[in-house]
């Protein structure tokens, strides 16, 4: 492999491992830890070319990024507390442990310290996509509908807040981790959503995010093995991401759930993900990502659309309600409750949420409204609300499979 690619390759795979090290080795500094990380990938355009990659590009990074934080504390006079540390020099064999529990443990610290609850919503979200997934700040900027100017000024701001309200780089102990926890396990699962379905340009889904987010709950779930709701959302998304290759066609376009190729969806992440829920339903009986898991485990198992129990479905999001009430909980029960009843039940739950102004720009909701009417076989109101839909939609993909589904609705009425 040539230098470049494999400095590609390290960026993809070491990055986050790295600065987790580096921000851990400084108490926390997160801005001085991306900074010096950011100067040793530079250094290593430089010196993979000239010598070779070395054997171990995270070894090599971590030392480097290390020297690097050493010289400008040396240089910014602010190391008193640390001089008897920086009195020597690191060296690959003596400073660097690469015990791989070390490394993680360091990831799932900086997790923490990027979802604490100080920070608002929006910047955990940010912090996290940029500090833990590695993401740029272009994409994230794109993420959120931002400028990357605004979106550069809304992280240098969460590493400000960071470092003045003393955010430790550690797991919270055993009585707030509940609280802490719930937040960066919605973090995670909002960063596998953007990537399940980009929020909008020319791309459909995002697997790169979609993987990140499920290394994440992984490293959850394997630190936190008695922590059900861990266990529920890695579940969560390895049934949801069975279904990843086909959902989209060869044209870019995406594909609804009634009309994949189940042929397609991956075997063994379905097995690994029933086998995961299976764990945290042996910890605990309810909770949100256990009973969503639940839902996904049931369309995974279902051997063909029509097979699809969608009585359990319907009670799975009731349950869900009482769990995490939502709107979004209650469009999702609508649409099983119109499969399993009849699309006029599903219609009564959903005009019921078209008082909220809120809602109403909801892309979903007119979505949802659309698919229950033209079963219905009200067309004029079915292409009414996927005109709706379609004005909503950021996505282009998402756009065109609603522009498709609306005209094989106009072509099924006039037959």
């Amino acid at each position: 492999m040539s230098a470049a690619g494999a400095l590609e390759q390290a960026y993809r795979d070491e990055r986050a491992a790295v600065l987790a090290t580096i921000t851990r080795r400084l108490d926390g500094d997160l801005a001085l830890a991306e900074d010096v990380v950011q100067d040793a990938f530079v250094a290593a355009a430089v010196e993979w070319d000239r010598r070779g990659v070395p054997d171990r590009p995270g070894a090599w990074l971590t030392t480097a990024a290390w020297r690097k934080a050493l010289d400008r504390l040396r240089h910014d006079r602010v190391a008193a507390a640390r001089a008897p540390e920086l009195a020597q020099d690191p060296s690959y064999e003596l400073e660097l442990d690469f015990d791989r529990s070390s490394l993680e443990d360091d990831q799932l610290r900086m997790l923490f310290m990027c979802c604490h609850p100080a920070l608002a919503a929006e910047a955990r979200m940010a912090l996290t996509l940029r500090s833990v997934a590695g993401l740029t700040v272009p994409e994230i900027a794109r993420a959120f509908l931002s400028s990357e100017s605004a979106m550069e000024r809304r992280l240098v701001r969460a590493r400000r807040k960071i470092a003045d309200a003393r955010i430790p780089f550690r797991v919270p102990p055993d009585e707030l981790l509940t609280q802490r926890l719930a937040g960066v396990l919605r973090v995670v699962y909002l960063l596998y959503t953007e990537g399940h379905v980009a929020t909008q340009g020319p791309v459909p889904v995002r697997g790169d995010l979609c993987e990140e987010a499920i290394r994440l709950a992984r490293l959850l779930a394997r630190l936190m093995p008695d922590e059900a709701e861990t266990l529920g959302l890695l579940a969560l998304l390895l049934l949801t991401d069975a279904r990843r290759a086909a959902r989209v066609r060869a044209d870019g376009s995406l594909v609804s759930l009634d009309e994949q190729d189940r042929a397609l969806w991956d075997a063994g992440r379905i097995d690994e993900g029933v086998q995961v829920l299976a764990r945290a339903l042996r910890l605990v009986r309810a909770g949100s990502y256990i009973v969503q898991a639940t839902i996904a485990a049931v369309h995974a198992q279902a051997p063909t659309w029509a097979a699809t129990d969608w009585r359990q479905i319907s009670g799975l999001y009731a349950e869900l309600e009482q769990i995490d009430p939502s709107p979004v909980v209650t469009i999702n029960r609508a649409v099983a409750v119109g499969f399993a009843e009849g699309p006029q039940a599903g219609l009564a739950m959903l005009d019921g949420l078209g008082a909220d102004p809120r809602i109403d720009r909801y892309q979903p909701l007119h979505a949802a409204r659309a698919e229950l009417r033209r079963r219905a076989g009200d067309q004029a109101g079915a292409d009414a609300a996927y005109a709706d839909a379609i004005a909503l939609s950021g996505n282009d993909a998402e756009r065109a499979a609603l522009e498709r589904r609306r005209r094989d609705a106009a072509a099924g009425a006039r037959a």
